[in-house]
């Protein structure tokens, strides 16, 4: 790949990856609305999870807020770190009985998710996040001369 090709997918990757945080967590956080509010459909086609009912309540919380927090970018990597053990606890306990691979047991979403939300714990928030906002960014440490014995 050329040089100049290089840099500027270089330049541009923390753009990349602000705006699919951005979308991802819309989607995880429109999920969480529908569970708890019965919105964009409710859960699971209709209607509500109810209050404290474990895990389906709890898992709204946790993609709504998670949601969120990723989809503004504050708290980026532990609100995904977070999101991701939600989804692979999903995925394990709801739809690995039903099938080996997630195109047989449904878990494509949950599966998608987890390992979506892992690189971005891993990448960080990208451009256009609140957590570049509040992080001050410490000076670069200036250079050390070596000491003459």
């Amino acid at each position: 790949m050329p040089l100049a090709a290089r840099e500027t997918l270089d330049a541009a990757r923390p753009w990349l990856v602000g705006l699919s945080r951005a979308a991802i967590g819309l989607l995880f956080a429109c999920h969480g609305a529908a569970s708890l509010f019965g919105v964009l459909g409710g859960a699971h086609g209709g209607g509500t999870i109810p209050a404290l009912a474990w895990p389906g309540w709890y898992a709204a919380v946790i993609q709504l807020v998670g949601g969120v927090l990723v989809l503004v970018g504050l708290g980026t990597r532990a609100a995904a770190v977070v999101c991701s053990g939600s989804m692979a606890y999903a995925y394990f306990t709801v739809h690995q009985a039903a099938g080996l691979f997630p195109i047989q047991n449904g878990g494509e979403a949950s599966a998608l998710f987890c390992w979506a939300f892992l690189v971005l714990a891993v990448t960080g928030p990208g451009a256009l996040a609140l957590d570049g906002l509040l992080v001050r960014r410490a000076p670069a440490p200036a250079a050390v001369e070596p000491v003459a014995a």
